[in-house]
């Protein structure tokens, strides 16, 4: 068969392509750096001739324009399987709404639990002489959305790196309705920000913890950022990678020669991974590098995988901890923040894994909008707030002040634990709470 001359029979304009939509309809943009751009542009345009489009995808890099229509909740919705500053924006707007889930569910969601899709639409690579588009740094669970879409339009973009990956990395031009050429425009970033000096001291505390030929799992930000950098100047050996997300702080560790993943169980030499957010540095990285594998999240997120894998190190963040041991990582109280993520896949996994461990980190105190300062430890979450992992799959907590293991303690050690590692300028009112709530002890330390 002649792919290019299929390929031209379905290459239309952006413009063209999004008239398919029809008010009520679902349709899926597909996945952060990869969502659809310039389709999105071409379906804002359409708003005044729409009603109740209801959106979908996540981690979104840069300003959606069906948000930033008149009148945007009239026309469309946004619902984000896990947010970002973008989508945050548009809650309090009425256009954006979150999709709870343990992220390894989410293939099976469309599979089995959500209606089918009306339209998706999504950046690709170009396609290669077999006819075969990449999904690039968006692999997730796309190719199972695909699976249950009626229409299919890809956005072609030269600049969006081609990732190794597996069957559902990929779409065949024979599967796909419409294509697009987008704008090309590079893929946007996302910086993890500079560590702190907070960041640089939780940094070594979890180091220390890390043996040789263990496998790692990064989170995004600074905190995780400072921990790939301290890594890399480590004389650690033989690493391996099963991540969730794949960030800029792998790149440090691979190009220092540390990771080769020669002992992993699974995908022996490969760094595997379901997407990736970063800098260009890390997306070069990527483009047409055969030793990181994209693959879709019900096998990166698997608890039994993780499980399988000897000495699994996964490292996240915390927005709030409770003197239970409850963890808050997408809420604020009632203020959303991001979403569930993989994180309670990777706590449960990596305490299933031979040697391995949990860690969830965050600093001990914050300072509000008029520089109080404000502990991140308290007695119990804020009215609102969600629990992202339970004080049962809780295993390691770090601040500033110390690492403590959770594991095995009655409640009244845990709130010891746990206030040893909050900052000292709330210790007494934080015991004070744990008397009231009959979790302390007159044995216990003051």
């Amino acid at each position: 068969m002649n792919y290019r001359d299929l390929y031209q029979k379905k290459l239309t304009t952006a413009k063209e392509a999004v008239k398919i939509v029809k008010s009520g309809d679902w349709v899926d943009y597909g996945w952060s750096a990869a969502h659809a751009r310039v389709l999105d542009k071409a379906l804002a345009d359409r708003h005044k001739e729409l009603t109740d489009v209801k959106l979908r995808g996540g981690v979104v890099l840069w300003p959606l324009e069906i948000g930033k229509v008149p009148n945007a909740r009239e026309h469309f919705s946004w619902n984000s399987w896990h947010m970002t500053g973008h989508e945050r924006k548009l809650i309090n707007e009425g256009v954006a709404f979150y999709g709870p889930m343990r992220y390894s569910e989410l293939p099976r969601f469309y599979r089995e639990n959500l209606d089918p899709v009306d339209v998706a639409m999504l950046q690709v690579t170009p396609m290669n002489t077999h006819g075969f588009f990449n999904f690039g740094i968006g692999t997730s669970h796309v190719k199972a959305m695909l699976e249950k879409a009626k229409v299919i339009i890809v956005e072609v973009n030269e600049k969006l790196p081609y990732c190794f990956g597996g069957s559902e990395s990929n779409i065949h031009i024979s599967e796909v309705d419409m294509i697009v050429e987008g704008d090309n425009m590079p893929v946007p970033e996302l910086p993890a920000g500079d560590a702190s000096d907070v960041d640089g001291t939780v940094a070594k505390l979890i180091v220390e913890e890390i043996p040789n030929n263990a496998c790692l799992q990064l989170g995004i930000g600074g905190m995780p950022n400072a921990i790939g950098s301290l890594i890399a100047k480590s004389d650690l050996k033989g690493l391996g990678v099963h991540t969730e997300m794949y960030v800029d702080g792998f790149v440090d560790i691979a190009n220092a020669g540390i990771i080769t993943g020669a002992n992993k169980a699974l995908d022996k030499g490969l760094q595997v991974y379901s997407f990736a957010a970063g800098t260009k540095k890390m997306y070069d990285y990527l483009d047409n590098n055969p030793a990181c594998f994209a693959a879709p999240v019900n096998y990166t997120n698997d608890v039994r995988v993780i499980a399988s894998l000897d000495n699994f190190m996964s490292i996240n963040n915390a927005v709030n901890i409770d003197l239970f041991g409850q963890i808050s990582s997408e809420t604020a109280g009632f203020k959303h923040i991001s979403g569930a993520g993989g994180q309670l896949d990777f706590v449960m996994g990596a305490y299933l894994s031979k040697g391995g461990k949990s860690f969830i980190c965050l600093s001990s105190s914050i300072k509000d909008k008029e520089g109080k300062l404000q502990s991140r430890v308290l007695p119990t979450l804020p009215q609102g707030s969600v629990v992202t992992a339970t004080r049962a799959n809780a295993h390691y907590l770090v601040t500033e002040y110390g690492k403590i293991n959770l594991k095995g303690l009655h409640t009244w050690q845990r709130a010891e634990a746990i206030i040893s590692i909050a900052h000292p300028d709330f210790h007494d009112e934080l015991i004070a709470a744990a008397e009231k709530m009959q979790i302390w002890r007159r044995s216990n330390k003051r």
